[in-house]
């Protein structure tokens, strides 16, 4: 894969080629090609998660001075939740150069999302650690910042749980439940996918870090779904 077409097209000259190519390896590809001597991407995904962390967090607290820390705390979730960070990791056409097994190659669905917003931060550490902070600052204010307005004005990330549920007792005269659908991940680096439901009815899926990040994203899709913006 010629990586030097991503370089430019971030605008980041790599020094060690091999960690940005580690930030597009998917364990299924090391699975699936156990002679290679490359590495999967899962170490630079956690550091890129805390580089990131503290890029929005000081982000936050600089630009939005009349935000508690609870709103803080909602909107850095909004932001770096797997739905922006795959919309990012697709803005940059990561998908062109992932590597995974042909079982994932295939599947280009939610599953392809939560992979490429994994991979998206373990870019971020390869960033750091070649680059060091200050380019890897630049690149998520490149990259991630520019949907924050979108984030604020659709209004979601304030409480989307108890703005649907609000309206699902006013509407439809049921109090929302929240399921876990799945849960993958080793233990320092989980996921879930959640549904929100109105009796029976699922109404949507969210997807997040915590149980909380994700029935907040269930809660927000099922907004939307429900046109109870």
């Amino acid at each position: 894969m010629n990586f030097s077409e991503f370089e430019k097209n971030i605008s980041v000259d790599f020094s060690d080629r091999a960690l940005l190519k580690q930030a597009f390896t998917h364990r299924s590809y090391i699975n699936e090609n156990r002679k290679t001597n490359l590495e999967h991407n899962e170490r630079l995904e956690f550091l890129g998660d805390a580089v990131l962390e503290l890029i929005v967090t000081a982000h936050l607290y600089e630009k939005y001075p009349d935000y508690n820390e609870g709103e803080m705390t909602s909107l850095r979730s909004a932001l770096v939740n797997a739905n922006t960070m795959a919309e990012a990791a697709n803005k940059i056409k990561m998908n062109d150069f992932m590597l995974l097994s042909r079982g994932e190659a295939k599947d280009t669905g939610r599953a392809r999302q939560y992979i490429l917003a994994n991979a998206i931060e373990a870019l971020i550490g390869a960033i750091f650690l070649d680059q060091g902070y200050k380019v890897a600052e630049k690149f998520v204010g490149e990259n991630l910042f520019p949907l924050l307005p979108k984030i604020i004005k659709e209004g979601f990330w304030l409480d989307a749980k108890s703005h649907f549920q609000e309206k699902a007792q006013e509407i439809a005269g049921i109090t929302p439940s929240y399921e876990t659908l799945k849960e993958i991940g080793p233990d320092h680096d989980k996921h879930f996918t959640i549904g929100v439901f109105l009796g029976k009815e699922k109404v949507a899926e969210g997807e997040g870090k915590s149980k909380q990040d994700a029935e907040q994203a269930a809660a927000s899709a099922g907004l939307k779904a429900k046109n109870w913006n």
